[in-house]
């Protein structure tokens, strides 16, 4: 039994993507983040989102 071994091309996961830093969350986007986790009643989740943004 012969073993053919075939060379497949491989592409980077991150061809094409913008890299690097990604543009700050605006005001009201924190604000629509925080209003949800409110309403889900995740609140470890929302503690964690005040600092991190604290931070």
């Amino acid at each position: 039994m012969a073993i053919v071994y075939t060379h497949q091309p491989h592409e980077p996961w991150n061809k094409g993507k913008l890299i690097g830093q990604k543009a700050p969350l605006k005001l009201k986007d924190i604000w629509a983040i925080r209003i949800r986790l409110q309403l889900g009643h995740k609140v470890r989740d929302l503690a964690l989102f005040n600092l991190a943004i604290d931070s």
